[in-house]
């Protein structure tokens, strides 16, 4: 309940940044412009990115009759989830993502790495995890995230551009705003938009995870596989994809976390595995 919390005023926050900002730098008109280009690019994303990251990452679906789609089958069936469709990526890089826009168009994909790392237990929390962000809507809730900050994104490209050359000095002399003030504002607001939606990312992620371990009675699984995901991720870093789907990942599968914690795209893994080893279940 705290991480639904926590994501309902961040998503307010990221909002009204958006409605601050628009309002400022490009009026009603432009605000809504740029609002309808960004719902249609991020209308298309939540329909098609399915098929584009697991093309992206040369997934191919496994054979039903495995191991790995039996556990993802039972852990389905405990969740209350439709079995999704599962898939096996070649990489030694141990990881695992969910995508789809609902449980009933939902894939999971897992690395070889993962599968030859973990024991089963350590699989069912990890298979659990990512079921939890198919259960939670979290594939809409980052959409959401990504049009609002991408229409701020926008709108302040624009304010840059007109700042630097001139553009809004009459109108913004007349609101007491200085073309130095709006050039800083269109450099700050993207910025701090990007801090709120990966404060986003993070607390989903905290999320799957308390939610994987009511689902299976077992967070201990989940710790322990975190554990070895972060140290194995590291000395094996996935060689291919792109840096922009990090945060589909269980762990980054990139670089390891980030220096400065406000951008990074996942919680550290050490508070991760204190809140699975503190919960009660």
């Amino acid at each position: 309940m705290k991480n639904q919390i926590k994501t309902v005023i961040l998503l307010a926050l990221l909002s009204g940044l958006l409605l601050g900002v628009g309002q400022l730098i490009g009026g009603t008109q432009g605000l809504t412009i740029a609002l309808v280009f960004a719902i249609v690019m991020n209308f298309g994303a939540y329909w098609f990115s399915d098929k584009i990251v697991l093309a992206m990452y040369r997934a191919k679906e496994i054979d039903r009759n495995s191991e790995i789609y039996s556990l993802v089958k039972d852990i389905a069936k405990k969740a209350k989830l439709p079995t999704p469709k599962v898939y096996i990526i070649q990489s030694n890089n141990p990881n695992a993502f969910a995508t789809g826009r609902n449980p009933k168009n939902a894939s999971v994909a897992l690395t070889t790495g993962i599968a030859n790392l973990l024991n089963k237990k350590e699989l069912e929390g990890v298979i659990a995890h990512e079921l939890s962000h198919i259960k939670n809507r979290d594939t809409l809730i980052a959409t959401i995230a990504a049009t609002i900050a991408s229409v701020i994104s926008y709108i302040a490209a624009i304010a840059r551009w007109g700042a630097i050359f001139g553009g809004y000095s009459s109108r913004d002399n007349r609101k007491g705003t200085s073309g130095l003030e709006l050039l800083v504002l269109a450099i700050l607001t993207p910025l701090i938009a990007t801090i709120i939606q990966l404060a986003i990312s993070r607390s989903r992620e905290y999320l799957a995870d308390e939610t994987a371990a009511k689902t299976i009675h077992n967070p201990e699984g989940l710790a322990s596989a975190l554990l070895k995901l972060e140290n194995y991720s590291k000395r094996f870093p996935l060689r291919f994809g792109n840096k922009a789907t990090a945060s589909l990942f269980i762990v980054n599968p990139f670089s390891g976390e980030a220096l400065i914690n406000l951008f990074s795209t996942h919680p550290s893994i050490k508070k991760r595995v204190e809140k699975l080893r503190s919960m009660k279940v």
